[in-house]
């Protein structure tokens, strides 16, 4: 049965000091409306790329987004800062209206858009309970009932009667994900708040709501940037990409996608998602096995070779360079730094290979995330900058492969028999 249905979702913005449009572009509205044509401003407008300079006062934050949600099912939404996941819950959740399309809903929503949302900070945790419960459209019977549940899971009983805005961000989402939780919502949309909540809460958060998709059969929509939870909730998942859905499928395929999106090696220098002064700049990267036409394999040596564009000339500095490993679904698999001293006897540092003996990463696409600093100062840092392959080796020596399921690291080891 299908509970949520989008068609068309668009929403537009005016960017400025004014976000609403101007008399004049007003009475141009009207003007079209009352003629029975459309709207002009909806002709212009530049895409939600939030890193590069348009040329129109009117952006798009989201364009022709549809999709549709069956009940019981829990969707992931995920993308890129600026993607314009945020906005679309916020239509979902009406707090905004689209500028065009509709969206289709059965039953009652919850929403978990922001920390705070729908308490306030001058009433007790116990008072916001029933508030942001009637906002939702509950019962004072109904909250009344689930009160001490709601309580015992947000591990805030304490200070229950304390004015919220005593709590930490922590314990005010406790709360309000333990009241939309708990309401029974037909759908239940939640933002990424949850990263704020420490990892003992964001377990238990997680495996509520798949209690609420699986038994009770109730709807999730969720946006988060953390993969592995995205992995171990979602059914599926759409990809958004500067207000448009750029994939829509099975949750392993849309993470694959989303990492997978701006990582080209080749074209490295060309990536703008980046942070830092640029004082030192990386432009190209080098990855290969035991030799340079070979792709790196388990168990045998391995090379990343970074080609650095170098605008300091200061000397006796510095330079440090970091590569963060991650797994398919974003989990920390390796860190691996350097510090680098430039003197005055030293050319200017243009190349930095780190190298690798016996690689101990099984057969699988792995992820990096590059960070280069000067005297402690960030100079270029990129998030997922590249990805690479590692093919399956006979690592241990012992002709036998490590299936490629039962573990992402390879360890070298001996056993003692004492018979």
């Amino acid at each position: 049965m299908i509970i949520l249905k989008a068609e068309n979702i668009s929403k537009q913005y005016r960017l400025g000091t004014v976000g609403t449009g101007t008399i004049s572009h007003d009475l141009n509205r009207w003007w079209h409306k009352v003629r029975g044509k459309e709207d002009p401003f909806l002709k212009v407008g530049d895409s939600n790329d939030r890193s590069t300079k348009g040329t129109s006062e009117y952006v798009w934050a989201l364009q022709d987004i549809n999709f549709e949600v069956r009940r019981g099912e829990v969707l992931g939404i995920i993308g890129k800062n600026g993607a314009g996941k945020s906005t679309l819950l916020k239509i979902l959740s009406r707090v905004t209206s689209p500028t065009t399309g509709e969206i289709k809903t059965k039953g009652r929503i919850a929403s978990l858009l922001e920390v705070g949302t729908g308490f306030h900070p001058e009433m007790t945790g116990r008072e916001n309970i029933y508030l942001n419960g009637a906002i939702l459209g509950m019962t004072k019977k109904e909250i009344h009932s689930k009160m001490d549940e709601i309580i015992s899971f947000s591990g805030c009983e304490r200070y229950i009667d304390t004015p919220v805005k005593r709590y930490s961000s922590g314990m005010t989402v406790r709360l309000a994900f333990a009241v939309a939780a708990h309401l029974e919502p037909d759908i239940l949309v939640i933002d990424e708040v949850l990263a704020v909540g420490d990892a003992e809460f964001q377990k238990k958060a997680i495996g509520k709501m798949q209690d609420i998709s699986q038994g009770d059969g109730r709807t999730v929509l969720f946006v988060s940037h953390n993969m592995a939870a995205v992995k171990s909730l979602c059914s599926r998942a759409i990809v958004l990409e500067h207000g448009k859905t750029v994939f829509e499928g099975a949750t392993d395929n849309a993470i694959s996608y989303y990492l997978n999106s701006k990582e080209d090696i080749f074209n490295i220098a060309k990536i703008s998602d980046r942070k830092g002064s640029g004082l030192v700049k990386l432009i190209d990267v080098a990855i290969y096995g035991s030799q340079r036409n070979r792709n790196p394999q388990s168990g045998s040596p391995f090379h990343i070779t970074f080609t650095l564009e170098n605008l300091h000339k200061k000397l006796n500095s510095q330079l440090d360079f970091d590569l963060r490993i991650d797994d398919g679904i974003g989990q920390r698999i390796a860190w691996i730094s350097n510090t680098l001293l430039t003197n005055d006897t030293q050319e200017i540092i243009n190349t930095v290979t780190f190298k690798v003996s016996k690689l101990n990463l099984n057969k699988g696409v792995y992820h990096v995330t590059t960070h280069i600093s000067i005297d402690k100062v960030v100079a270029d840092w990129i998030q997922n900058a590249f990805s690479f392959e590692v093919i399956e080796g006979d690592y241990h020596g012992s002709g036998k492969l490590v299936p490629q399921n039962q573990s992402r690291v390879l360890l070298d080891f001996e056993v003692d028999y004492n018979l």
